[in-house]
C-alpha cells in the first residue's frame, strides 16, 4: 500500500515525534513513576519493619512492578495514548493505522519498556530509535504502534466526512477483519485530503482504494455507488464498531455510535442525484478520467451532477 500513500496524492498525516522530545517525555514519566515508588517504598518499609526478610522482599517486588510496570500501561490504556510526559509534549501513542490504542498494545509497549528502558537505561530504545524510519522504539514494533506529535500546525481539518445518508449503516455486516492497518491508514489519508486532489488523481486514487477493500472484504462496491462514497461508508462503519466496543458495549448499530452518520448538500460529497453518471453527462473540471468505468446515465440528470456527488444505486 504504500505507493498509494503519495506526495502527489496524499499528505502524509501522522508525523512521528522526534527522538528528543520522546526522551523527555519517557524521562518526566520516569521522574513521576520513580518518585511515587521511593514514597511507596519508605511507607512499606515502616509498615513492614516487623515482618521478616523475604515478606519485605516480596512487597517490594510488588511495588515495582505496581508502579514502574503496571502504572504506565493503565495510564496509556485510560488516556488512550497520553501519559503525562507525552501530553506536557503534545505527543502521543496511535495504532500504526491512526486509531487510538487499546490494553494489549499498552501492555506490550510496558512489558517490552522494561527491557529496552528501565533495565538498558533507555539504550536499547534510543539505538531502535534511530534506526527505524519512523522513531519507533521495539515495544512500538511489537505492539503495532507509534508515537506521534499531536500539537502541530494544519492548514486543513483532517476529519473524516461522512457519507450521504443513504449509505450509513449499510455496511454493518461487512467483515472487516482481513483489512490490514496499512490500507486502513491509506483509505483514513485519501478522505481527509480528498479536496486537495487533482480531480483525476482523486478519483484514481479512490478506485484503487475501493479495489483493495472490497478484496479484503470479499463484497464489491454495490453498484452505482462511487469508490469515495464507498470507501467512506465503510470507514465510518469501522469507526461506528469502535465506538462500540468502546463506550456502548456493542448496543448501538451502524453510525449511530458516536460517528457522524449523515451527509449534507455542502459535504465534499455533494448530493445525491436519482440515477448514477456516465462520461458523456459530465461537464467541465469534474470529469471523470476516461480509463475509470463509469455506468450509463438519462440525459436529464446532466445538469445535476455536482463536482464530486454520490448517486445512490438505481
Amino acid at each position: 500500500m504504500s505507493e498509494l500513500v503519495t506526495g502527489e496524492a496524499v499528505a502524509l498525516e501522522l508525523r512521528p515525534a522526534k527522538l528528543p522530545s520522546r526522551v523527555l517525555a519517557v524521562v518526566l514519566d520516569l521522574v513521576v513513576a520513580v518518585t511515587a515508588y521511593v514514597v511507596v517504598m519508605i511507607a512499606l518499609a515502616l509498615s513492614t519493619a516487623s515482618l521478616d526478610e523475604a515478606a519485605q522482599t516480596a512487597a517490594a517486588i510488588a511495588a515495582f512492578l505496581l508502579l514502574l510496570v503496571g502504572g504506565p500501561i493503565a495510564v496509556e490504556t485510560l488516556s488512550h495514548g497520553r501519559s503525562l510526559g507525552k501530553l506536557a509534549c503534545g505527543l502521543r501513542v496511535v495504532r500504526d493505522d491512526g486509531g487510538p490504542i487499546r490494553f494489549r498494545h499498552a501492555l506490550v509497549r510496558g512489558a517490552v519498556g522494561v527491557v529496552e528502558i528501565l533495565m538498558t537505561f533507555g539504550v536499547v530504545a534510543c539505538i531502535a530509535s534511530l534506526v527505524s524510519a519512523r522513531g519507533r522504539r521495539l515495544g512500538d514494533v511489537f505492539a503495532g504502534t507509534l508515537v506521534v506529535r499531536e500539537r502541530i500546525p494544519t492548514g486543513r481539518t483532517s476529519f473524516v466526512p461522512p457519507p450521504p445518508p443513504w449509505l450509513s449503516g449499510r455496511f454493518s455486516g461487512l467483515d472487516l477483519s482481513g483489512i490490514p492497518d496499512a490500507l486502513w491508514l491509506a483509505v483514513r489519508q485519501y478522505l481527509t485530503r480528498m479536496q486537495q486532489l487533482d480531480p483525476q488523481v482523486g478519483w484514481a486514487m479512490a478506485e484503487r482504494l475501493a479495489n483493495d477493500v472490497a478484496e479484503r472484504t470479499g463484497t464489491p462496491a454495490p453498484p452505482g455507488v462511487p469508490p469515495a462514497a464507498f470507501l467512506a461508508a465503510v470507514m465510518q462503519e469501522r469507526q461506528a464498531r469502535e465506538a462500540r466496543r468502546a463506550f456502548t458495549g456493542g448496543a448501538a448499530r451502524g453510525g449511530s455510535a458516536g460517528v457522524p452518520g449523515g451527509g449534507a448538500p455542502n459535504m465534499p460529497y455533494g448530493t445525491a442525484p436519482s440515477v448514477p453518471y456516465g462520461p458523456s453527462q459530465v461537464q467541465g473540471p469534474a470529469e471523470a478520467p476516461a480509463n475509470v468505468p463509469v455506468r450509463p446515465v438519462p440525459q436529464e440528470a446532466d445538469a445535476e451532477r455536482p463536482s464530486s456527488g454520490f448517486a445512490p444505486p438505481a
